[in-house]
């Protein structure tokens, strides 16, 4: 499954990013291949705002449809 796919309140574990700038942008942030995020908002037609470390960050869409991930239980 892939990010953008996720339902607001879901716990997810990224298993996957594509491209080394895309990855590097994302590890700046805090994100990283095996980090668990909760998707705290979707928004319509816009991005997706993850919880993750006591932060939060918004995500394209675009980016997010490439990112693998695996639901998991909380």
């Amino acid at each position: 499954m892939t990010l953008d796919q996720v339902r607001k309140g879901s716990v997810v574990q990224i298993l996957s990013i594509p491209g080394a700038e895309e990855r590097a942008q994302l590890i700046r942030l805090g994100l990283g291949e095996g980090c668990r995020v909760r998707c705290a908002e979707r928004l319509p037609l816009g991005p997706l705002v993850l919880r993750c470390h006591r932060q939060e960050v918004a995500l394209g869409r675009n980016l997010a449809r490439r990112i693998e991930v695996r639901e998991e239980s909380e």
